[in-house]
């Protein structure tokens, strides 16, 4: 008698779950790397096309390696939308308020990611440091930024230093010039500036990861305030 046609072992259908998942994984991390953080679980599950619970199990996998930071109790896992916040902040700031916001703020998530950071977010930093060939400036400022805000590990601080990125990103606000006038020598400049943010964060000293961060915010304070027609804003 014929035998009848087999179904997948349970072996096989662990082994297409682990593909799945690693697949997932693939496309999570190329979407941290080129964009910086990753979007609510709703829109990457259909982005990606997979089950809510597919999507859960890979981004424990990046949590468990270190590349996320962990899930958080009695709060919902990803970012809320704050367009409508940022929204509203722009109208009643100006360029100089947002740079005094990120002086208080980000040299202080440079020092805790030089305390926290895992091997994988350091690393992240590290490739940020410089911007990638093809790339907006902007972008590729920004990608560096938000890399050393997620390896600060402080989910809050997180949080309001994306809405204040949304308020600087604003056009309605003239932050700074447009990516077309930003030359080939200043974004060597802020290269180099942040590869000094990245090697103190790389290091575990949490001290000159804090100047270098200072430093470089101060050199693009200066010329916002410049284009503006102002005088210095900086104390020594």
């Amino acid at each position: 008698m014929q035998q009848p046609d087999t179904d997948m072992t349970d072996e096989d259908t662990v082994s297409s779950g682990a593909e799945e998942a690693a697949d997932v994984v693939k496309s999570l991390r190329r979407i941290i790397d080129e964009e910086g953080a990753l979007p609510a679980e709703r829109v990457l599950a259909e982005r990606l096309n997979v089950k809510r619970h597919q999507l859960r199990k890979s981004l424990q996998i990046l949590r468990g390696l270190g590349e996320l930071e962990p899930a958080r109790s009695g709060r919902r896992a990803s970012s809320p939308d704050t367009s409508i916040q940022s929204g509203k902040l722009v109208l009643s700031t100006n360029p100089l308020e947002v740079m005094e916001m990120r002086m208080m703020l980000e040299p202080t998530l440079a020092r805790l990611a030089a305390l926290r950071a895992s091997p994988a977010e350091i690393a992240r930093i590290l490739q940020h440091a410089k911007s990638p060939a093809g790339m907006s400036p902007s972008q590729a400022d920004q990608l560096f930024h938000r890399a050393i805000a997620a390896g600060s590990r402080n989910s809050l601080a997180s949080e309001l230093h994306i809405l204040l990125h949304q308020v600087q990103n604003d056009g309605r606000l003239r932050f700074a010039n447009s990516d077309d006038e930003t030359t080939v020598e200043r974004v060597a400049q802020r290269d180099a500036e942040h590869q000094v943010i990245a090697e103190a964060i790389a290091a575990r000293d949490p001290k000159r990861a804090e100047k270098a961060m200072w430093d470089h915010l101060a050199v693009v304070q200066r010329k916002i305030a410049s284009r503006l027609g102002v005088g210095s804003v900086n104390a020594a």
